[in-house]
């Protein structure tokens, strides 16, 4: 069983903003897959289906972005899911807008819900870097990250999410790269990315 976490923070006030890139990707896992209907616990929202053989939960965190690993700890620890086999999909300043890079453990560069999570379980889960871009100055990240997505963003944001949720099936089996070089090349198909890379660190 694996163990999907999008990071967010929860209610509508929030729904659009770069900081929950991680909520709408596993939105759409959940939609193009046909998962069964949110329900809530584990002080977040949980969604259950399989990826090709792999069965998979989905977890929304509603705990707000700097707590989000008591929900994952919660989850796991019901679920008996390892370290291993948790991978979480989240904003990611570093990275252009659009661009995703597959990582496991590491540094967590300042991001709250990554800082709980390793609190919480450890360091050595997978992290799926969803790429917003970055401000140019440290000052402006808080407001940057917190704020929606511009009207001229829907396109790529609408076109990542749907590329991570068709070739989700990839990260369950554990082929990381190919899941970055399918997405990549998925956003480059639309326009988006021009510069090969295959996603993998």
């Amino acid at each position: 069983m694996r163990l999907f976490v999008g990071l967010g923070n929860p209610g509508a006030k929030y729904a659009r903003n770069r900081h929950n890139i991680g909520f709408m990707a596993v939105d759409e896992i959940a939609r193009r897959h046909g998962f069964a209907p949110w329900r809530r616990r584990f002080q977040g929202e949980t969604s259950e289906g399989t990826l090709g053989t792999e069965r998979v939960i989905l977890l929304k965190p509603t705990t707000y972005m700097n707590d989000s690993g008591r929900s994952v700890q919660e989850a796991a620890s019901f679920f008996k899911i390892a370290m291993g086999d948790v991978t979480v999909f989240h904003d990611e300043l570093e990275l252009p807008p659009g661009k995703v890079r597959v990582k496991i453990g590491g540094g967590i560069a300042g991001h709250n819900g990554l800082r709980s999570i390793s609190a919480h379980i450890g360091n050595e889960y997978r992290r799926i870097r969803l790429g917003i871009g970055h401000p140019g100055v440290k000052e402006l990240v808080h407001g940057h990250v917190l704020s929606d997505f511009a009207k001229a963003d829907n396109d790529w944001v609408a076109t990542l999410c749907e590329a991570v949720a068709e070739h989700a099936g990839l990260v369950a089996k554990g082929t990381d790269a190919t899941f970055a070089n399918r997405v990549h090349l998925a956003m480059q198909a639309k326009g988006f990315l021009t510069k090969d890379d295959n996603g993998k660190e």
